[in-house]
């Protein structure tokens, strides 16, 4: 028996039984294409058995070819008058008789036939006529067992090698029987010496369908639709469910093909990260350090911003390959379940639920905008007259326009960015804003510092801070992105979102800061060029050492004050750690900062770093600043009072 389900039974059954019985009639009873040299030898036959009865014997094949079963009928029976040991006439006319009903007498002329001839026209005659005795009538199981016995006896006495009748009638009854083996034999044989008939490739598609070749069972109906078989049984064995099988598999394998390029694409954006961070290390230990930016780093910079923009460009072409994948597995998760016959209810909803949650939140987080503000407060000029005064004069030194804006935060950062839309920052018409931390001023040089602020001025003349839209367009889109899944604890082992959002976060921070790393060093070189590299050391090494103690003083007070219930003393006005705890802690943080080995995720090099590739630059020796940056301020005390005193409000420390 076959060994298919009792679905894909009734598609066979339906597409193909009923249908290749149609064609099996047609093809090997009533309108085959007679082979004229047998026919003539018949002929030859019939003229020496009884003469006179050629022209009647050709009447009735011609009448029975038409499908004029009653004069096939009449005029053989006059032929059997005369030649009634003719196995030939026997045979037609049991042919005739059958297709017109009478069946008993059919069968005994055709068993007459084979008893006079056992040859294996008679025998594959004999077995159609039993299995399939007209048009609208089949026989019963043993008519039809005994006719499979008889057309395997066929196949076997056949000599002609060009005959495919028999064979095509052995593939017939074996899917009729539903006997497997039999049938692929059959089958097997038909594609092996028979490839032009149409038999074979009727046969074949209905053997790829029981094997779920739905590509090659489509292909080979149509085959046998071009070589004769109608165009409404082609059609009936597509709608009988292949073609949308095919449809189905065509799209997987599309689905599966963007897949598999889509993860190569992957790949190569991270092999791209990789490669351009050791280029980069290399070009920048190569490179004469006395020229801020040389030809070979202004390609590197343009080749990273190609990167970053195909690389975010890709982080948006990838959203709906995830959500396929995301929909598409936790569906055949859920499937798989149906068909084991046991449901988990609970697994069910929470992986069902949690990929429409992912996907929900993937979405939003390209549509959620969250309004940015200027950090700190704007520093008046009349506040920092000196301050204002070092900006520019800093800016005239390394060949750029000032900063409009002088920001003051609570923090320990000394930064710049530019304010306004895309336009106006690829002209250079954007406003160029300071930000200056008042946690990193105590004890801070202005030859020191002025040399930090020539390094973030070299940002603005490098064209840093004028682009990079998409890059920060795709982090923010990610951390919406991370905060939604996060929010929504769907942040699991399980969820293939949330890996696809580590896996690619990585390989754009990898890009990105790789990125970020080159404009620093670039920023570094134009800083020691104008004012040494000493001074640029002593700033650096300052933003760094002061941004350890002043979060520790910071952290110390607030905790202390909350515990107290009092209010804050001047943050700013603390005074240096005295404890020897606290100063091998502050120094043991400092040299691990310094020292550091840059990551592929490190937004800047390393400081030792940073201080190694100036080491080697000739600097134009200008004049050296005297004095600390808060000399600079109007009026300190009020300044860090005032500053201390929001973030005594931020924290909530006044009970």
């Amino acid at each position: 028996m076959f060994s298919i389900n009792g679905r894909k039974l009734a598609l066979l059954l339906t597409a193909a039984l009923i249908t290749t019985l149609t064609f099996t009639l047609r093809a090997s009873a009533q309108t085959p294409e007679r082979d004229m040299k047998k026919e003539a030898q018949l002929w030859q036959e019939l003229d020496a058995l009884a003469p006179g009865s050629v022209e009647t014997f050709k009447q009735a094949t011609v009448a029975l070819d038409k499908g004029d079963q009653a004069e096939a009928v009449r005029l053989y029976r006059e032929v059997l008058k005369r030649a009634p040991e003719w196995d030939a006439v026997n045979r037609r006319l049991g042919y005739a008789l059958a297709a017109t009903g009478q069946k008993e007498e059919g069968f005994k002329l055709l068993r007459k036939a084979v008893a006079l001839n056992h040859s294996p026209e008679n025998l594959a005659g004999l077995a159609q006529t039993l299995a399939y005795p007209g048009a609208n009538a089949q026989g019963n199981a043993a008519e039809k067992q005994e006719a499979f016995a008889l057309a395997k006896e066929a196949q076997a006495l056949n000599q002609d090698e060009h005959d495919a009748s028999y064979t095509l009638l052995v593939a017939q009854l074996a899917l009729d029987l539903q006997d497997e083996p039999e049938f692929r034999a059959a089958t097997r044989t038909l594609v092996n010496k028979y490839p032009q008939e149409v038999g074979t490739h009727y046969f074949n598609a209905i053997r790829a369908a029981m094997d779920e070749e739905w590509p090659t069972a489509e292909a080979e109906i149509k085959r046998a639709g071009q070589l004769g078989l109608p165009a409404e049984e082609v059609q009936r064995f597509l709608d009988s469910g292949i073609h949308t099988r095919v449809l189905a598999w065509r799209a997987l394998y599309v689905a599966l093909g963007v897949v598999v390029l889509w993860a190569l694409g992957i790949v190569l954006m991270f092999g791209l990260g990789k490669l351009l961070s050791k280029h980069t290390l290399r070009q920048l230990e190569t490179a004469d350090p006395n020229v801020p930016v040389g030809p070979n780093e202004q390609r590197l910079r343009s080749i990273y911003r190609t990167v970053i923009n195909l690389a975010g460009l890709y982080y948006y072409i990838s959203l709906p390959v995830v959500i396929f994948l995301l929909l598409g597995l936790t569906g055949a998760l859920i499937y798989a379940s149906f068909m084991a016959g046991h449901i988990p209810i609970k697994l069910v909803l929470v992986v069902g639920l949690g990929a429409i949650m992912t996907v929900y939140h993937m979405i939003r987080s390209l549509f959620v905008r969250h309004k940015q503000e200027d950090p700190g407060r704007l520093l008046r000029p009349e506040e920092a007259p000196g301050l204002w005064a070092l900006a520019r004069e800093v800016a005239g030194t390394v060949g750029t326009r000032p900063v409009n804006e002088i920001r003051v935060t609570t923090g320990t950062e000394v930064a710049v960015y530019e304010r306004g839309n895309l336009r106006a920052r690829m002209r250079d018409e954007a406003e160029r804003v300071l930000l200056v931390g008042a946690g990193v001023l105590n004890g801070f040089r202005q030859n020191a510092f002025r040399a930090v602020l020539a390094h973030e001025y070299g940002h603005f003349l490098n064209r840093d801070t004028a682009g990079g839209d998409i890059a920060l367009r795709v982090k923010t889109d990610m951390l919406n992105f991370a905060r939604g899944i996060i929010a929504s604890r769907q942040n699991t082992y399980w969820n293939l979102g949330f890996h696809f959002l580590r896996l690619y976060f990585k390989i754009f921070t990898i890009i990105s800061h790789g990125a970020g790393r080159l404009q620093e060093v670039l920023a570094d070189r134009l800083a020691a060029h104008h004012y040494g590299a000493a001074a640029f050391k002593e700033g650096l090494s300052h933003v760094v050492r002061r941004q350890i103690e002043f979060e520790l003083l910071a952290q110390q007070e607030i905790t202390s004050a909350v515990k107290a219930r009092r209010a804050l003393v001047n943050l700013y006005e603390l005074p240096d750690p005295t404890e020897a705890q606290q100063q091998r802690t502050i120094e043991e943080e400092f040299n691990q900062a310094i020292n550091r080995v840059t990551a592929e995720t490190d937004t800047h090099p390393s400081p030792a770093e940073r201080f190694h590739l100036i080491s080697r630059m000739v600097a134009r020796n200008a004049p050296a600043a005297t004095g600390e940056v808060w000399a600079l301020f109007a009026d300190r005390a009020a300044l860090t009072a005032e500053l201390s005193a929001s973030v005594e409000k931020a924290v909530g420390s006044r009970w």
